[in-house]
């Protein structure tokens, strides 16, 4: 059954190169943005997972906002790509994944060097353009993947383009839980795992469910520090998942 699911999944991404290469040319924002939502959203319930979105009383999606979450998997991507569309930050080696890689590039992900300032202030400076422009950014403030039930000290680097772009910050929590609601492992992709040994887990996990929590938006003031706006994100998320709080949520 795996090896049928995994055929199942790599025909979808084949047919991902191949709207992204001959469609996505012919639609304007809003189609290629519909596109991917429903791309996603079979990409996910292909690889046995099932989206819960949940949010607390009153909270509301802000219009324009950039998105921060914690990151468990690579599914994080797809998960919220399949709920509300956005151009991700991912690190740069995501572009050299086999087929994820060319479709991320090509549905607009910003891919970031590790270590190069350089690099962060040009990411820093299209971010601002993609916000102003009303576009959703997306970026995992970790850095980096993290075991389910630990949350790493966010970097505070690119919140600085949600002060300067004038939007809030609105975080979201996800986390992957088996049918009992306990945290599945198999979501787990850290270490030297490689993408293709993460799928397969996933698809051999026999099914998990995807708990997406909306929290409310951080908003922004022309003299918000960008390390603050990354400990408040930090300390919403922590909450959400269960955590408590470390003495370091953020890195300048």
């Amino acid at each position: 059954m795996p090896a049928f699911r995994l055929l199942r999944v790599v025909l979808h991404l084949f047919q991902g190169l191949a709207t992204c290469a001959f469609v996505f040319p012919l639609l304007g924002h809003a189609g290629r943005q519909e596109r991917i939502k429903r791309w996603s959203a079979k990409l996910v319930a292909l690889a046995g997972v099932e989206v819960r979105v949940a949010s607390r009383p009153g909270v509301q999606p802000a219009a324009r906002a950039l998105i921060v979450s914690n990151h468990v998997s690579w599914l994080d991507i797809f998960v919220i790509n399949s709920i509300e569309p956005c151009r991700f930050v991912a690190k740069s080696d995501i572009r050299d994944w086999p087929l994820i890689g060319w479709l991320c590039e090509k549905t607009g992900t910003i891919f970031i060097s590790r270590g190069k300032l350089r690099d962060v202030r040009r990411i820093y400076q299209g971010l601002v353009a993609s916000l102003h422009a009303g576009e959703r950014v997306a970026f995992f403030p970790e850095g980096t993947t993290a075991a389910q039930g630990t949350l790493l000290p966010f970097h505070a680097n690119l919140f600085e383009a949600a002060v300067e772009a004038e939007v809030p910050v609105q975080p979201y929590a996800v986390r992957y839980a088996d049918k009992s609601g306990k945290l599945h492992a198999a979501a787990d992709f850290v270490g030297e795992m490689t993408f293709v040994e993460s799928m397969i887990s996933v698809l051999k996990s026999g099914g998990m469910v995807a708990h997406l929590e909306l929290l409310a938006p951080i908003e922004t003031r022309a003299d918000s520090h960008r390390r603050e706006l990354a400990d408040a994100a930090h300390r919403e998320i922590a909450e959400a998942l269960g955590m408590a709080e470390g003495r370091e949520a953020s890195r300048a």
